[in-house]
C-alpha cells in the first residue's frame, strides 16, 4: 500500500513539474512574439543612446573638475588666505574668486607683490597635464562706487585693467596665453548687494564685489 502511494505521489508531482515547464515554455513563446511585432523607433533609440553618452560624458568631466577644486582650496589654506579667496562652481566649472584687496593695490591694477606664491601654486596646479586642456577666463568686477580718476576714467576701466593685470601675471608665471581670456564687468554682476533699499552702502559686501574671478573650464 505504501508502495503504490508513493508512487502516485512521485507521479503527481512529475506532472506538476511539467505543467510548470510547459507554462514557461508558453510565456517565453508569447514573450518573442511580442518583441517580434514591436517596432524600434530609431530616434527614441538615439536619443537614449545619447543621454547614456552624456551621462557617462558629464561623470568624466566632473571628476577632474573635483579634483581641480580639491587641489585650489588646499592652496588657499596653505597660504591663509581663505577670508579673501574662495573656490565656487558655476554651469561651467570652477571659479576662483580673488577679493581684489588682496591682489591689488588700492585704486590702481598694481599687483601685491604678497599674492605671488599663491598665484604660483595656482598657475602650477593649471599646468598639470590633466588641466592644460582647460579654458580660463579672468573676469574684473568693482562695487558701484564710481570710479574716476586719470588712469581709470570709469568702473569699467578699472575692471578691465585688472582683468587684464592678472592674464599678463598669469602668462609671466607660466599659463599659456591661447588659454585665457578677459572680460570687465564694472558692477554689473554684484556678488552680494551692494547697498541697502534705502541706499546706505555696505562697505563690507562692497569689499566682496571687488574682485578678480578666475573661471576655469574645460574647451
Amino acid at each position: 500500500m505504501s508502495g503504490k502511494f508513493h508512487k502516485e505521489n512521485k507521479e503527481a508531482a512529475e506532472d506538476w513539474l511539467l505543467s510548470y515547464a510547459d507554462m514557461i515554455t508558453l510565456l517565453m513563446a508569447f514573450f518573442i512574439v511580442l518583441v517580434s511585432m514591436s517596432k524600434i523607433d530609431p530616434a527614441k533609440y538615439e536619443e537614449v543612446q545619447a543621454g547614456m553618452a552624456k551621462d557617462v560624458g558629464n561623470r568624466e568631466v566632473t571628476k577632474p573638475l573635483q579634483d581641480l577644486k580639491t587641489e585650489l582650496l588646499g592652496e588657499i589654506a596653505g597660504a591663509g588666505v581663505e577670508e579673501s579667496v574662495d573656490v565656487g562652481k558655476d554651469d561651467k566649472g570652477i571659479v576662483l574668486n580673488l577679493a581684489s584687496g588682496t591682489v591689488f593695490k588700492p585704486g590702481s591694477a598694481e599687483v601685491r607683490p604678497e599674492i605671488l606664491p599663491l598665484m604660483r601654486e595656482v598657475v602650477g596646479t593649471l599646468n598639470q597635464q590633466r588641466f592644460l586642456g582647460y579654458q580660463v577666463e579672468i573676469q574684473g568686477h568693482t562695487d558701484d562706487t564710481p570710479v574716476k580718476t586719470q588712469m581709470f576714467p570709469s568702473n569699467w576701466d578699472l575692471s578691465a585693467a585688472r582683468a587684464l593685470a592678472t592674464l599678463r601675471l598669469l602668462a609671466e608665471l607660466g599659463v599659456a596665453q591661447s588659454r585665457m581670456k578677459i572680460s570687465a564687468l564694472a558692477d554689473t554682476a554684484p556678488r552680494v548687494p551692494n547697498r541697502s533699499e534705502s541706499g546706505k552702502p555696505y562697505p563690507e559686501n562692497q569689499a566682496i564685489n571687488r574682485r578678480v574671478e578666475l573661471h576655469i573650464y574645460p574647451r
